[in-house]
Parts: C-alpha cells; sequence; structure tokens
C-alpha cells in the first residue's frame, strides 16, 4: 500500500488501519485490476456500495439531530446536497485521495484522475474501507474533520437558502426575535440596490445589500452565518 497515503492519514487525521486490505481495496479501481489480472486484486465497487450506505446514516443522524425543528423534506435536500457527486468529490481531492488511487494505463491517459464520478466513488469505498476496519465511530470521528465543519460554515445553506439555515440555528435552543431591516435604497427606480441589516433579539449580527429586498437579505443571513460559526 503506498506509504504517503497512510502516514497522511495518521497525521492529518488520526487513522491507522488495522488491515490495510480494506484500503487497498478502497483504492484500487476496476482498471487496474483487470490490466494487472495476476495479482488477483479487488476492486473498489463492492465496498464503494457499503461506503454510500454508511455515508447516508451518518449523515442522516447528524441534520436529525442538528437541526432538530426542521421537517423530513428539508432534511431530505439538505442531505442530498452533502452527499452528491460533486460535493464527495471536492471531499476526496481536499483529502488528496486522486493522487493514492491505481488506475489502469488507459484511465490515466484520459484524465480520470480528475473525474468527478471517479473521485465521489473514491470517497464513498474509503467510508466503506474504514467502517469495515473500524467501525461507526472512527467514520464519524473523520467526517467531523472534513465533512461537518463546512456544513456549519453554511457551505451547504444553499439547499434551504441562508435565512432558513439562519433561523434554525438561533431557534435551536429556544427562541430569537429575528428582524430584517431596510436601512437604505440607491439607483433610479429601474435599477434600484436595496442594503439591509439583520439583528436577532436587538442586536445587529449581519448586514447585506442586493438589487433586491430579499437578495439583500439572504446576504445579510449569509454574512451573519459565517459570524456565528467564527
Amino acid at each position: 500500500m503506498n506509504q504517503e497515503l497512510i502516514e497522511r492519514l495518521k497525521n492529518e487525521y488520526n487513522i491507522q488501519f488495522r488491515n490495510e486490505k480494506w484500503l487497498e481495496e478502497a483504492f484500487t479501481h476496476s482498471s487496474y485490476v483487470n490490466e494487472n489480472r495476476g495479482k488477483h486484486l479487488k476492486y473498489n465497487e463492492r465496498i464503494e456500495f457499503l461506503g454510500d450506505a454508511v455515508l447516508e446514516l451518518i449523515v442522516s443522524n447528524y441534520l436529525f439531530r442538528k437541526f432538530p425543528n426542521m421537517p423530513e423534506g428539508k432534511l431530505t435536500k439538505f442531505r442530498s446536497s452533502i452527499v452528491c457527486e460533486d460535493s464527495l468529490a471536492k471531499f476526496a481531492k481536499e483529502c488528496h485521495f486522486d493522487r493514492y488511487i491505481r488506475l489502469g494505463k488507459g484511465e490515466e491517459n484520459s484524465h480520470a484522475r480528475s473525474r468527478l464520478s471517479l473521485l465521489c466513488d473514491l470517497f464513498e469505498a474509503f467510508i466503506g474501507a474504514l467502517y469495515m476496519d473500524q467501525g461507526i465511530k472512527k467514520v464519524t470521528e473523520f467526517l467531523n474533520i472534513v465533512m461537518f465543519p463546512k456544513v456549519e460554515q453554511g457551505d451547504f445553506s444553499y439547499t434551504l437558502d441562508n435565512k432558513t439555515y439562519l433561523q434554525e440555528q438561533l431557534q435551536k435552543d429556544g427562541s430569537c426575535h429575528i428582524e430584517y431591516r431596510l436601512v437604505k435604497e440607491e439607483g433610479p427606480a429601474h435599477d434600484k440596490h436595496f442594503f439591509i441589516e439583520l439583528y436577532a433579539d436587538g442586536k445587529l449580527i449581519g448586514a447585506g445589500d442586493g438589487k433586491s429586498k430579499k437578495q439583500a437579505e439572504q446576504e445579510a443571513a449569509k454574512q451573519a452565518i459565517s459570524r456565528l460559526n467564527q
């Protein structure tokens, strides 16, 4: 197994595989197996299947507890935005997993290493491998480092819209009076620009501007989310 990957997992995520066969399987593409049939290797499609299910469970549990007042429909949309192909591929890239997957020559020459679908599958396969090696608690610890901080800082709040996300955050421990105040308008009637200040229980927590009041309110909520998570 690639020693650089093993060291990266240990140093950055405190992960040491007990059985490295799981890690090897997760980082082996079918094209590599097809070109190395004599080595009797396993490729990562089965363990990716498992990782997909583990991710769904852990992310669902996280959102269910994090947003106790959010209805099922919004929870589903929120989860979908986190575990979609684009998002998981981005997580794989940020973890530098793309450097270590073993590809066949044909796939390598076609630049498959940067393909979103491949990176998404790789991330799911890694989750499956970690689950098989050390269980759901260790997978959750890994996601607490890699994934959930980005949810906390509002990277996926567009699914709900920033105002809804902020309301969930501010009111999760009780009531909170949220007020968006229009403080200024600029420009001619056909090209207005609006400036909004956002208050929570009378305290200024964000400000935003935009071509419409709705856009300005969303920008104010986005700024407030960023401040709350600092």
